[in-house]
């Protein structure tokens, strides 16, 4: 680990910053560092890109990207759906630096479509949107990038390249919130940009100037936490399809919002972009609506009521005054936030013990006797 804030300089670092390559010498760390530099190479090979940059967070490389893809008077088209603080970003902040956004379905390509106008530049979408877990058909998005000559962003948080690469599937760039399921354990706030090194080396100069480069610190940890990524993810996946199984079969739990599931509207989709892999997340609506949504995430043990995701422990939490409170009461039900929805990042616990939880959990908000866990 480099634990430094800068390099001394030699005759090659003044040519490299001569000939404008000071991304490849060791000048400065908010230019780059050695510790930077090992965890965006292994980044780059598990999301077969030939470039990566780690960030101070995911919001930080949602920003620099969006903002190195764009110019003034240029148009973005999104998600109706998306994580909150990105949807602030993308709604709120756009407009000062003169563009403009549409949201849309995320998964409707006639509405995709029908949005992009003259001066439309990127398609920007979640590969699994929060918190209703809709899939974004990749290939489709990329074809309609093509047609038009649009980029195409997608920020993997949800299902990391364990469960899809979307480099492989034609898109431009991936992000993903290292703080979740990268990360894995809670412990780190860091982001990700991967994709060919022609568009990496254009983001690199805005996350300069938006200063949200990674502290050596925070790359060591998440370099550890790349050493048990496929173990975790397994176990995270597979923990999600017993729990969402269990979910959808008992009587107090209205809807399940898994795409393991055949319930799921985009089963199909799901078995075909994904590979037969899933998600470590479960949204799923609770009888009763909010107040037993309340009631149940205190009644729960195992998992901690948070609003972070993709760690090894299990985390809930209510979107309607979490991921998504920015939005009023209107908007939430536009996109489906019904009433008594919950979010649920999934552990790598015992699964027997996490159903036995849920089962306690959820007939003592039901005022249920009936046990679900012998039927399971």
């Amino acid at each position: 680990m480099y634990q430094c804030s800068t390099f001394y300089l030699n005759k090659n670092s003044y040519e490299a910053i001569e000939e404008g390559r000071g991304r490849d010498e060791l000048i400065y760390t908010r230019y780059g560092n050695p510790s930077q530099w090992s965890v965006q190479e292994k980044l780059s090979a598990l999301e077969n890109a030939e470039s990566s940059i780690v960030f101070s967070s995911g919001m930080a490389a949602i920003s620099s990207t969006i903002l190195a893809m764009l110019d003034k008077g240029s148009h973005i088209i999104s998600s109706r759906d998306i994580y909150g603080g990105t949807y602030n970003f993308l709604y709120e902040d756009l407009d000062r630096y003169g563009m403009s956004i549409s949201f849309t379905s995320p998964s409707n390509l006639n509405e995709i479509e029908a949005a992009i106008k003259e001066n439309t530049k990127v398609l920007f979408f979640e590969a699994l949107s929060n918190p209703l877990l809709k899939l974004v058909p990749i290939k489709a998005i990329v074809a309609l990038g093509k047609k038009h000559n649009l980029r195409v962003i997608i920020d993997n948080t949800f299902l990391t390249p364990y469960n899809v690469k979307p480099l492989d599937l034609g898109v431009d760039l991936v992000l993903n919130s290292a703080s979740k399921y990268l990360g894995g354990h809670s412990d780190l706030i860091a982001g990700t940009v991967s994709g060919s090194r022609k568009l990496i080396d254009r983001i690199w100069p805005q996350m300069l100037k938006n200063g949200g480069s990674l502290d050596p610190h925070a790359c060591f940890l998440l370099e550890r936490s790349l050493k048990t990524f496929a173990l975790r993810m397994r176990t995270h996946n597979s923990n999600a399809m017993a729990l969402a199984t269990y979910l959808e079969n008992h009587s107090g739990i209205r809807k399940v919002y898994y795409p393991g599931l055949p319930s799921h509207e985009q089963h199909e989709l799901a078995m075909e972009q994904l590979n037969g892999k899933n998600s470590g997340m479960i949204s799923f609506e609770i009888e009763g609506g909010d107040p037993n949504a309340h009631a149940l995430l205190d009644h729960l043990k195992l998992p901690k009521e948070a609003t972070s995701l993709g760690g090894v422990e299990s985390l809930i939490s209510l979107p309607y005054n979490t991921s998504q409170a920015s939005l009023t009461k209107k908007q939430q039900k536009a996109i489906g936030i019904n009433d008594g929805l919950v979010r649920l990042s999934v552990g790598i616990e015992d699964i027997e013990d996490l159903i036995s939880d849920f089962d306690q959990a959820i007939n003592k908000v039901l005022k249920n006797t009936d046990t679900y866990v012998e039927q399971y």
